[in-house]
């Protein structure tokens, strides 16, 4: 049967609406070569200077976003990380559970899991059959909830499912506490809410560089996005772009986004 989302789950979206606020930052994800600790550090200390009160962070086959996620809450004070989106092929549930559980221990209040069913190549790549989208997800949501081997540590936080269709829409307002459409427009973001329901987390996902790319433009998207139903808007670069140059695009539009939203 899928989770049970009890009023303290509520409670949980309430709080994280509150810890992200309206507007994140998404770190670069670069193609050429990856971050070193002390860019990720610097980048993430950055952000949060800049007034950011929360940032998010990609995964693929090959990079852990939790132990990315680990490194950048240890680096800064109150910063809310994201992870857009955890890949379920890069670990089992009951690993995924664990992992972001005790996260949520060490740093109440500061960590959102989002998880996603990804592509048939990264399901293959380790060796899984990717199956149907649909019950591959909600087979991993329930699997989270099963016992480990072991006793876990206990730590709550709000987990919420990449989805840029209805189906997984309608699975995340069952059996997660939200949901993360990427690069949708704001009519996408208005349906989304109507079909997740007011009391589960919406995040999306946008592109600074869509458009005209200009200051104007991307507060006037981010907007649009809140009007919509939004809780919480992350802006991000295109794939591929260099990541200190990224995170100086980030800064520079911190004022024209986190103003207007405050």
């Amino acid at each position: 049967m899928p989770t049970v989302l009890t009023d303290d789950r509520t409670a949980l979206v309430e709080a994280a609406r509150r810890a992200l606020g309206p507007v994140g930052a998404f770190l670069p994800v670069p193609t050429t070569g990856a971050p070193s600790v002390e860019e990720l550090r610097a980048a993430a200390r950055r952000l949060e200077r800049a007034g950011y009160p929360a940032a998010w962070t990609n995964e693929v086959i090959g990079k852990d976003a939790l132990v990315q996620v680990a490194v950048l809450l240890a680096a800064t004070e109150r910063m809310v990380f994201g992870t857009g989106i955890a890949n379920i092929w890069a670990r089992s549930a009951q690993t995924t559970q664990g992992a972001a559980a005790l996260l949520a221990q060490a740093y109440p209040g500061r960590l959102v899991l989002g998880l996603g069913v990804g592509y048939p190549e990264q399901a293959a790549s380790v060796g899984r059959e990717f199956g149907r989208p649909l019950a591959t997800m909600r087979g991993y949501l329930e699997r989270m909830a099963a016992p480990a081997q072991l006793p876990v540590p206990e730590g709550a936080y709000p987990r919420i499912v990449g989805a840029n269709g209805p189906k997984m829409l309608a699975l995340a307002a069952e059996a997660a506490d939200g949901a993360l459409p990427a690069m949708v427009a704001p009519e996408f973001t208005a349906e989304a809410r109507r079909l997740l329901g007011p009391d589960k987390l919406l995040v999306i996902l946008v592109d600074a560089d869509a458009g005209a790319g200009d200051m104007a433009t991307v507060a006037a998207t981010v907007g649009a996005h809140l009007a919509a139903g939004a809780d919480h808007v992350t802006v991000g670069l295109p794939i591929g772009a260099e990541f200190n140059t990224g995170v100086d695009r980030l800064e520079q539009l911190a004022p024209a986004l986190l103003e207007p939203a405050a």
